[in-house]
């Protein structure tokens, strides 16, 4: 029986950690992520020869997101201050402004933010920072499985 939310009966409860990696900026980047279902835990990763961190831990979101099959209610622990503000500050306005910043100027990885945004919309997710490389057991395993992504691509 899965995990339930008080909040939302029907819809199952995941947690996930996501994080990215890049080796040099731009560099060899990676991207992992760690699922929890219930009992149930999932490991995703992945990399790209020439990108950002900052695209690494945005893709690491969509992926992790990507990977459901059902609406679920969402607690999503992120270390980037960038994916953090981006999704409870900055998209709001964004996507109002048409995909473009305040100095209206092209919103820097719109493709990302954009698959991000549509990600969200088919489940309640729930955004929580934590600091990194500080011993939460998700973050670290998420930030290992980055550094697989990047070796994957080595």
């Amino acid at each position: 029986m899965p995990d339930e939310n008080p909040d939302t009966t029907d819809q199952p409860l995941v947690e996930m950690w996501t994080d990215g990696a890049c080796k040099g900026n731009p560099g060899i980047g990676g991207w992992g992520a760690l699922l929890r279902f219930g009992p149930h835990t999932k490991e995703l990763f992945g990399g790209e020869a020439v990108t950002t961190n900052n695209r690494m831990e945005l893709t690491a979101v969509v992926e992790a997101l990507r990977a459901l099959t059902r609406p679920s209610t969402v607690v999503v622990h992120v270390d980037s201050s960038y994916v953090m503000n981006g999704m409870k500050t900055w998209i709001a306005g964004w996507k109002r402004n048409g995909w473009q910043t305040s100095a209206k100027k092209p919103v820097k990885n719109v493709d990302l933010w954009q698959a991000l945004d549509a990600e969200v919309t088919k489940h309640d997710v729930r955004w929580v920072w934590v600091k990194g490389h500080a011993g939460d057991p998700g973050n670290e395993r998420a930030d290992a499985l980055a550094n697989l992504g990047v070796d994957s691509v080595r």
